[in-house]
């Protein structure tokens, strides 16, 4: 490792792999793969094995289920369409998403759902981008009817926060709802990120995985991103824990083979689908803070790549949105305290641990983490095969990133 101003220390590189090290060496965290880049100096860690019984060693190519973290991937097949005029910031979405035209909204959010009152506007695109168009799945509200409704329509799976159905059932199930708030009023979490990927798939006429390999994928060089992992990469892909609560044992809650990973999916969620690796998403999280650019050839425009990294929301909601996460960290084992929110991500807009404002990127359930730090031209990624059922690999995550920022030389 070259010392210098451009990357990191030595002795801070040290201290990341001790700390990452020390989590798996506990026992709660079977295996990870850590990718952090600074400016042209790249570094890798892979520690662990695939299995919590051991077997094969974690590598550098493993593939992981990205979960949320596909957010701030899948959202930029949306960009690629605003860029070329297909999508307007302001357009209502009822052209091409019928099922969502005239809706009904709750009068009271936990409130019963057939006391409601006409939306006062379309939902419109930027709605859609922002998490604002009136529902979403919140965690700490599962007792309320409109949370009992989407799991009982079928909209998402009790044992996974992901589509069932193919699109059309899936957009017909959701428009049977009405929206817990007004089309713009409320960031909420998840749904949007569905329905986009319904969105493109529609405006472009294509599956919105094929819309994704065309513009993003193969630019980028992602060549082991996709929304299942074929039968020549399975031995790749690690079987995800969900490890028991009170007593910490592994569950696995997707196996490898004959799990949910193992075939095409019916329905290619943006909100939580993806599959990946930290090389494939250190091409992605480059090219954003390159602002648009990779080797030379532009993938999104600048406005485009600073609209989805900066915070999108205006001050009233900014504010629900950072009230909201201090009521749940302890839920979220303390991911999630940023700030506001762009297009598919969470920005930083307040210092609230180690990391600088304007970082952006988000966390996944499956134990996985990716944000970029333009003001470092930093990249770090880490990913875990353990779900966060227990804290375990939040504080992982959390260690990661206050070891790395120590790193930056």
């Amino acid at each position: 490792m070259r010392k210098g101003n451009s990357g990191f220390s030595e002795a801070g590189l040290r201290r990341l792999r001790e700390v990452l090290a020390g989590h798996v060496e506990s026992g709660k965290i079977p295996g990870l793969v850590a990718l952090v880049s600074r400016g042209e100096e790249t570094h890798v860690e892979a520690i662990g094995t695939m299995r919590h019984d051991g077997g094969a060693p974690m590598r550098r190519d493993t593939i992981f289920r990205m979960a949320s973290t596909t957010k701030p991937v899948a959202v930029a097949a949306a960009m690629v369409l605003l860029d070329e005029c297909r999508l307007r910031l302001d357009d209502p979405v009822d052209p091409w998403l019928p099922e969502l035209a005239d809706r009904q909204v709750l009068k009271r959010p936990d409130g019963p759902l057939d006391d409601t009152v006409p939306a006062r506007r379309p939902i419109t695109v930027r709605d859609l981008l922002t998490s604002t168009f009136g529902l979403g799945v919140d965690m700490t509200a599962m007792g309320s009817p409109m949370m009992a409704a989407l799991f009982e329509q079928g909209v998402y799976g009790q044992e996974w926060i992901l589509p069932a159905p193919e699109p059309d059932e899936w957009m017909r199930r959701l428009g049977t709802l009405p929206l817990m708030y007004q089309p713009g009023e409320r960031w909420q979490y998840n749904i949007s990120n569905d329905v986009l990927g319904v969105l493109v798939a529609r405006v472009t006429g294509q599956s919105f995985e094929t819309f994704l390999r065309e513009r993003i994928f193969d630019p980028l060089g992602m060549k082991d991103t996709a929304f299942h992992v074929p039968a020549d990469k399975i031995h790749r892909l690690p079987p995800l824990y969900a490890p028991d609560p009170q007593t910490g044992e592994f569950i696995v809650a997707d196996k490898v083979e004959g799990g949910h990973h193992s075939q095409p999916p019916a329905f290619q969620s943006g909100g939580g689908g993806l599959d990946s690796t930290v090389d494939d998403y250190h091409a992605y999280f480059r090219m954003l803070l390159n602002k648009g650019m990779h080797d030379g050839r532009r993938i999104l425009s600048r406005p485009a790549v600073e609209l989805m990294t900066t915070n999108r929301l205006p001050p009233e909601q900014h504010t629900a949105l950072q009230a909201w996460a201090r009521s749940v960290v302890h839920l979220a084992h303390g991911t999630g305290q940023h700030g506001g929110w762009g297009f598919g991500m969470t920005v930083r807009t307040y210092r609230g641990d180690y990391a600088p404002i304007g970082q952006f990127g988000w966390d996944g359930g499956t134990g996985t983490t990716t944000y970029a730090d333009p003001e470092n031209q930093l990249v770090g990624i880490l990913l875990t095969q353990t779900g966060m059922s227990t804290p375990d690999s939040s504080r992982a995550i959390h260690d990661f990133w206050t070891t790395l920022y120590q790193a930056i030389d």
